[in-house]
């Protein structure tokens, strides 16, 4: 057991060791075919931050601790460089794209103006309903930003997607958590306009905290509803969205070195690490919890300009270079062969899209009857048992406010086996990469490779005009 200091892990420890050992006897049992899911998405993490995956600091022992102990994976995929498209892929099993979701949702004009929807439809798959339908405590704490966020004060709960409960940020509704910001650097007040905005829609109970501390609250939260899934004998599907390492960022006044941008940054990744340590060291505390839950770990997408690193990778977020849209994925269970555990799957290509399939398999939960996922059921390979090559390839397309300086950025990109193509809509300036000799995407090879380059630049270009067909979906 590690010990991190304060009050914070004395209710921790408190809220699952005053659990009566009854219960957890009797839940025992119905966790062993239906087993505890925690998700852990981090906000604009870089590929590269963590230690684990070759960061130049030891500032997250914990989740490189978690690292050692499950299965890290390097060639993840989110499936879009910017947060809401990503988090609906996670959501849904599918590209974006299919939902009209395709950059950051923002106020209704703006997302008119880009063609995007407000929020995402209540109807589209969601893996948290499914979950629910079958018998788990479902619950969703931390940035949500699918609808609800700015001016869009009517949209649908975030309860309509199969959450039992929840606590968001300002980029969703109902309860919530809005930052207290220090004044910036000159001493002047700051504002963050969507924080106001949040706060004039209502929808819900709002808690006032600092900015800084807004990660232990959030934890705290994830602790108290694995009590109430306990209490209740229900195994558990928990999203833990925490919104480090997004600007703006403040770390804790002890944390910040000499206040550089990069000591800020370094202190707030510490903190993030030392409170999702609170949480994993009392899930390892539990048996019950220790033998039957799966822990995942992951980023929306790539790092903003002059924070994070990208390890390396070409781009950052918003751009469909690597750096944008290559994010760390660990898994942690009791049940990863001890072979392989702590151990990097560097061969198999994984998405986003992918975990809604493969998570339901886990937990024994049947797709509702005319749902069809984008995204491939990859269960086995995401507990080490197998490392197959992907059979089907991934595609890309960019945020459409953000076209780079000079229109520099390309539309659309696709991965079929080593090879990447990233292509404009009207075919011009392709870029093909063999990201097996050259994962920095550095040596351009289109011109050496034109057939190859013509069926991907065909291939990518079609999907992209198709994806906007209605996909198949349920009633809720």
């Amino acid at each position: 057991m590690h010990a991190h200091g304060g009050h914070p892990i004395l209710l921790a420890l408190g809220l699952l060791l005053s659990l009566d050992q009854n219960t957890l006897a009797a839940s025992a049992a119905q966790t062993a075919r239906h087993p505890n899911i925690l998700f852990i998405l981090i906000d604009d993490m870089g590929f590269g931050d963590l230690a684990c995956y070759g960061g130049n600091h030891s500032r997250t022992p914990m989740i490189d601790g978690l690292a050692r102990e499950g299965i890290r994976f390097t060639q993840f995929y989110v499936n879009a460089p910017i947060c809401s498209p990503s988090r609906v892929a996670f959501t849904t099993g599918q590209y974006p794209g299919r939902w009209k979701i395709t950059s950051y949702l923002d106020t209704r004009a703006m997302n008119n103006r880009r063609g995007l929807a407000d929020w995402l439809t209540p109807t589209a798959p969601s893996l948290a309903r499914y979950c629910a339908q079958a018998g788990y405590y479902t619950a969703h704490v931390g940035k949500w930003h699918m609808g609800g966020q700015r001016d869009v004060g009517d949209a649908p709960s975030i309860s309509r997607y199969g959450f039992i409960a929840s606590l968001t940020n300002f980029e969703g509704l109902g309860e919530r958590v809005l930052p207290r910001f220090e004044p910036g650097r000159d001493g002047r007040p700051f504002v963050h306009v969507p924080t106001r905005m949040s706060a004039e829609l209502g929808g819900g109970p709002i808690h006032w905290i600092d900015r800084h501390a807004v990660t232990a609250y959030y934890v705290d939260r994830a602790l108290k509803e694995i009590r109430i899934a306990a209490g209740q004998n229900r195994p558990f599907y928990i999203n833990l969205w925490l919104d480090d390492m997004h600007t703006p960022i403040q770390a804790p006044p002890a944390m910040r070195g000499d206040n550089s941008p990069a000591a800020r940054y370094a202190g707030v990744l510490e903190e993030m690490d030392r409170q999702l340590g609170r949480l994993f060291d009392a899930i390892r505390a539990d048996a019950a919890l220790r033998e039957n839950t799966f822990i995942l770990l992951s980023s929306d997408n790539g790092p903003e300009d002059g924070w994070g690193s990208t390890g390396g990778l070409r781009g950052g977020k918003a751009r469909l270079y690597e750096g944008g849209i290559r994010s760390p994925l660990i898994v942690w269970h009791r049940s990863i062969p001890a072979a392989v555990a702590g151990s990097a799957n560097e061969k198999t290509v994984l998405a986003a899209m992918d975990l809604p399939p493969s998570l339901l398999t886990w937990a024994d939960v049947h797709t509702p009857t005319g749902v069809r996922f984008d995204g491939l059921n990859m269960a086995d390979t995401l507990l080490g048992r197998t490392a197959p090559e992907r059979d089907q390839p991934l595609m890309w397309v960019r945020p459409p406010d953000r076209p780079g300086p000079n229109n520099r950025w390309p539309d659309l990109a696709i991965r079929d086996g080593d090879w990447k193509l990233l292509v404009f809509r009207d075919r011009s300036r392709p870029e093909l990469y063999n990201l097996a000799n050259d994962r920095k995407e550095s040596v351009n090879l289109a011109g050496q490779h034109p057939d190859l380059t013509r069926r991907l630049s065909d291939d990518v270009i079609r999907w992209d005009q198709t994806l906007t067909a209605p996909p198949t979906s349920v009633p809720e």
